[in-house]
Order: structure tokens, then sequence, then C-alpha cells
């Protein structure tokens, strides 16, 4: 076994451990399943983290960079705020749609952690972050394409983190793209409306938080 960079062996086992999980359940993935997926010892398994709580925290902080950096780089600012908001909407649903078993996965993880004693807070922490990461977003936003949201940030994140949830569960049961795209077009016709008026786009180049 080839040494390397614990923070590298780290993702490495994470990203195994999404897999197994992914393919086997929550439940029935163990530490060691997810060592032999990593191909890697037990004991370095237990070398990276000193707990399965520590591994799912882990894991469900990845899963959702997974989705934060397809948005993050659809919503470079386009001609129109609209335009902007669907793309990074749609880079969202194409991540879905690309990967139905990862997402699926993040509903076993929320089930998993409210019924297993003493893993409460991951499934806050899951639903916090989803709101914190479309928090990041919409202040992404706002900086490249200067405008200022109708209701405060903090409402207007909470209020995407429900509505994709919701939508993403229900695409994957019933599996119907056309009919969730149609959703997804009304949601964005909502954002835009919350988002309030739009001033000018700052120059290419030029970052919103240093203009006067």
């Amino acid at each position: 076994m080839s040494r390397m960079p614990s923070a590298e062996r780290r993702r490495q086992l994470i990203e195994a451990a999404i897999r197994a999980m992914t393919r086997d359940g929550v439940a029935r993935t163990t530490t060691r399943s997810i060592a032999a997926e990593a191909d890697v010892s037990l004991s370095v398994f237990h070398y990276c983290f000193d707990s399965k709580q520590a591994l799912l925290e882990s894991v469900i902080s990845t899963i959702t960079d997974h989705s934060r950096a397809v948005v993050k780089e659809a919503i470079r600012p386009k001609a129109t705020l609209r335009e902007t908001i669907r793309a990074g909407f749609r880079a969202y649903w194409d991540h879905v749609s690309a990967h139905p078993g990862e997402h699926m996965l993040t509903y076993e993880l929320t089930q998993y952690a409210l019924r297993q004693p003493g893993f409460e807070h991951l499934a806050r922490r899951q639903y916090t972050l989803y709101s914190e990461t479309y928090a990041e977003l919409i202040e992404q936003l706002r900086y490249s394409m200067a405008f200022e949201p109708r209701v405060p940030v903090p409402v207007l994140a909470r209020y995407l983190a429900v509505m994709t949830d919701g939508l993403t569960l229900n695409f994957l049961v019933l599996g119907d793209d056309t009919a969730a795209a149609a959703v997804l077009d009304t949601i964005v016709d909502q954002v835009v409306g919350l988002a309030g008026e739009v001033t000018r786009p700052p120059a290419p180049g030029t970052d919103a938080r240093t203009r006067g």
C-alpha cells in the first residue's frame, strides 16, 4: 500500500464510503467494508476517523460539496439575473439526474441519523449545511449581479433548501424529469421575484464588494 498524505487518505475513504453506502445502504455499510472498498487496512480507517459519526459527517459535507461545486461554476453572470439563476438550478438538476444514487443516499443518511441514538445532530447539521450553502451562493450572486433580495438572505436560503430538497425527493420517487423541470422553472421565477431590483452588473473583472 503506497503512502499518501492523511488528508488525501481521508478523501479516499470518504469517496469509498459514498460508493459503498450508495450501493449497499447506510446501515449495511461497516467500517470494514469501507476500508475494503478503499483498498486500505482497517487500521488506516481508524487512523483517519475516530468514529462512524465523524465519517458520516464528512460524507454529508462531501456530497453537498459535489453539488455546490457545479452550481458555483454555473452561476457566473449571464445576460440577465433569471438566466444566471436558471443556469445554477439547471446545473444542480443535471447533477441529480447524473447521480441519483448519491442524492438518494442523502435521504437515507437523514433517516439513519434520526433513528440512531446519538447521531441525531448529524441530520440537523446536514440541513443546516444545505441552508448555509444556498446563503453562500446567494451572496455570490449579490456581488456578481448587483441585486438586493427582498427577503433576508437566511430566509431565502432556507426557502431554496426546502424547495429543492422536496423536488429532488419527488423526482427520485416518481422519476418524471419533464415534470420536475417545469417545477424547477417555477422555482426560478419565484426566486427572481424575491431577488429585488437588479442594478447594472459590474464590469467584467470587477469585484462588486470594492465598488464605492
